[in-house]
């Protein structure tokens, strides 16, 4: 999917929509040092568990979401953010339907 337009305000909750039962993305922004990409997820939709080489911020849009970094649960809500360090096992899970902005940091 290709990238949003540079020098554009975005509406980043309104560039990926809900659909029922699944987890929907869309990449915004690609460089070699990272990307952003926008995420919606239905309830109880979920990323399993899985690691990543470099740093990510999860930043929460609307909904409420449990975050799992190194078996630690932490409850997020719509405008909090949290940072998965690399090489840390994590999962998502959406307590209600999650929009979120994922930025990947490559080392």
């Amino acid at each position: 999917m290709p990238t949003a337009p540079k020098s554009e305000v975005l509406h980043l909750a309104d560039l990926v929509a809900y659909n029922e039962g699944s987890v929907v993305s869309r990449q915004i922004a690609r460089a070699t040092g990272g990307n952003v990409t926008i995420f919606a997820f239905d309830k109880d939709q979920e990323l399993s568990e899985h690691t990543a080489p470099f740093d990510a911020l999860v930043h929460l849009l609307d909904g409420a979401a449990e975050v799992r970094i190194s078996g630690k649960p932490y409850h997020l809500k719509t405008g909090d953010a949290i940072i998965l360090p690399a090489d840390e096992p994590h999962a998502l899970r959406a307590l209600t339907r999650v929009k979120m902005l994922l930025t990947m940091i490559r080392k």
